[in-house]
């Protein structure tokens, strides 16, 4: 039997399923370019950190693509990648599907 950690679907889950992290994809997903102060302003609650954390990290695997121009101040924006993009549908998916399991309640 496989180690979990070794599962292509548990590695892409580990990665996107951190806090904050799909909503990130939502926002690159729906409203296109961003900067990263954007971003920030658009993530009630989300530290500069973490932001910071999380692109960095979503770059890596090669999901968002960081543009940086050396401007005055310094303009970096980030986007989907075309690999990124083919994440919208399962997400609209899940979306669809808690909505209609959970509705606008919470559950604990």
């Amino acid at each position: 039997m496989k180690e979990p950690d070794s599962i292509p679907l548990e590695q892409l889950l580990d990665r996107i399923s951190g806090k904050w992290t799909v909503y990130i994809l939502w926002l690159l997903d729906t409203k296109g370019k961003l900067r990263f102060g954007e971003l920030r302003r658009k993530i009630d609650g989300i530290s500069t950190k973490v932001l910071t954390e999380r692109l960095q990290m979503l770059e890596e695997i090669g999901i968002v693509h960081r543009d940086y121009k050396p401007t005055t101040p310094p303009q970096v924006t980030y986007e989907l990648t075309d690999r990124g993009k083919e994440l919208s549908a399962p997400l609209y998916h899940l979306c669809d599907l808690a909505s209609r399991w959970y509705g606008d309640r919470i559950v604990p």
